[in-house]
């Protein structure tokens, strides 16, 4: 956006048709950090118009795309009571998420499981967290942190505000009995876009 007193090319600056265009190098957006994507998220969460947007399913969570800082992928999604996502990860996407409206629970691992290789895993003790995310909480996380994200409400909906970057090449897919961690499934961006 130019201000009033922005410059105004005048004919004698303005380049002829067969004047050569100097190139000018056209730099990306730097990628942007764990604090800009919470911030982003948490300033999104506040926009009222655009969470009651949002439409609402009894049955299945419903999802809008948005457009993140510095190329990152942005979603708002919204949460009927008693769903969640599954034990899952983002790969090597650092993130954010914050509660628009309701309340979230997140269960993670504090543990850095191994990339490939694997099919199970047993955690060891007191690598469980814990968290309650009210509207206006939220959090970041770094690379392939593993995590559920829960609407343990009976009644009410929760709608939140998740950022990603770099734009989420993949997830991978957990189930969990006891301490055993198993790898079910790894999906691509097709398999939920």
């Amino acid at each position: 956006m130019s201000s009033p007193h922005s410059a105004v090319p005048t004919a004698a600056s303005v380049p002829s048709p067969s004047a050569p265009v100097p190139s000018v190098p056209v730099s990306s957006p730097a990628a942007p950090t764990v604090a800009e994507l919470l911030d982003f998220v948490r300033r999104t969460a506040r926009d009222q118009a655009l969470v009651a947007s949002l439409p609402l399913d009894p049955e299945g969570r419903t999802w809008i795309r948005l457009d993140g800082p510095g190329g990152s992928e942005a979603w708002l999604i919204g949460w009927p009571p008693g769903t969640g996502t599954g034990w899952h990860d983002h790969a090597d996407s650092i993130g954010a998420f914050t509660t628009a409206a309701g309340a979230l629970k997140e269960h993670s691992l504090a543990v850095r499981l191994p990339t490939d290789g694997w099919k199970t895993l047993e955690l060891t003790e007191g690598v469980d967290r814990s968290r309650e995310l009210a509207t206006g909480q939220g959090r970041a996380f770094g690379q392939n942190h593993v995590h559920e994200v829960l609407n343990e409400s009976e009644d009410v909906h929760a709608v939140s505000v998740h950022a990603y970057y770099p734009p989420l090449p993949r997830i991978r897919r957990f189930s969990r009995t006891g301490a055993v961690l198993r790898l079910e499934q790894t999906e691509s961006p097709e398999d939920w876009q």
